[in-house]
């Protein structure tokens, strides 16, 4: 690691063989989210960017659930920390509540969340802060913000309408109706199905470990911006990208085991 990682009791963070796991750590309250945990996330997301030995990120839920969403009870005790959370950060252009979410788009390397039980409001915006959702068949899904006459407000309407669309993304908020995972699948909310989705996750984030860390983090940052971006502008950003990926050694790691057929030995991580 190139630097401590951070004091955490909400969020929890283990380390191996290159891949983070990173687990919400309230399981009595169904790992509801308070603004505390809200901060760990942070803090967790920033650490995990400045390790150069990282490959992937798992994020998960210890007990019964990934997450119920916001813990409104307790984060209401104290007005004063809500006022300061609501309040962007100028060089980011996120609050505390949307880099909880959005940061993990920072990380570098591949975000896979494992979901199971429930996954509500807050905790579905997480989820969609990763790159890839993989859920048991009867996780229970929610955009449940629209219960309590509120909006997605942790990046949730960029991010929602980017991965199952306009008019998906108006349903699921507009009715905050209750679905399964095999059915956010079908919806394209969900990546994958999986009777163990921390099994397949971990599975699956040692296979892109595989992978050049210096093509991956191309890929998604290009991916990731090109969302947003006019055609010209993402042509523009594959050309320097392709440029740069063909000047540097893991590329050519990456070539000598294509050819050999062999496993390739990555020695840093792309930036």
């Amino acid at each position: 690691m190139t630097s401590k990682q951070p004091s955490t009791r909400l969020v929890t963070t283990r380390v191996e063989d290159a891949v983070a796991h990173v687990h919400l750590n309230r399981p009595d309250k169904l790992n509801a989210l308070t603004l505390d945990i809200l901060d760990e996330l942070v803090r967790t997301a920033r650490w995990l960017r400045r390790d150069r030995t990282l490959r992937a990120v798992v994020i998960a839920g210890e007990g019964e659930s990934f997450c119920s969403g916001l813990d409104f009870p307790t984060v209401l005790r104290t007005p004063r920390r809500i006022v300061g959370a609501f309040v962007p950060a100028p060089w980011r252009g996120t609050n505390l509540f949307q880099e909880a979410c959005w940061a993990w788009r920072r990380v570098p390397v591949p975000v896979i969340a494992a979901v199971h039980g429930h996954c509500y409001g807050g905790g579905v915006q997480i989820a969609l802060g990763a790159d890839f959702r993989f859920a048991t068949p009867d996780s229970r899904w929610s955009v449940l913000e629209g219960k309590w006459g509120i909006i997605p407000d942790m990046t949730g309407m960029r991010s929602l309408s980017e991965v199952v669309g306009i008019d998906v993304a108006k349903r699921l908020t507009m009715t905050a109706e209750e679905i399964s995972g095999a059915d956010a699948a079908r919806i394209g909310l969900v990546t994958e199905v999986h009777d163990d989705p921390v099994a397949a996750a971990t599975a699956f984030a040692r296979q892109l470990a595989t992978r050049s860390p210096d093509a991956v983090a191309a890929a998604k940052r290009l991916l990731d911006g090109a969302v947003t971006s006019s055609a010209r502008r993402t042509f523009a950003r594959e050309r320097r990208e392709q440029l740069r990926l063909l000047l540097l050694k893991n590329t050519r790691i990456a070539q000598r085991a294509a050819r050999s057929k062999t496993s390739p030995d990555y020695r840093q991580r792309a930036r």
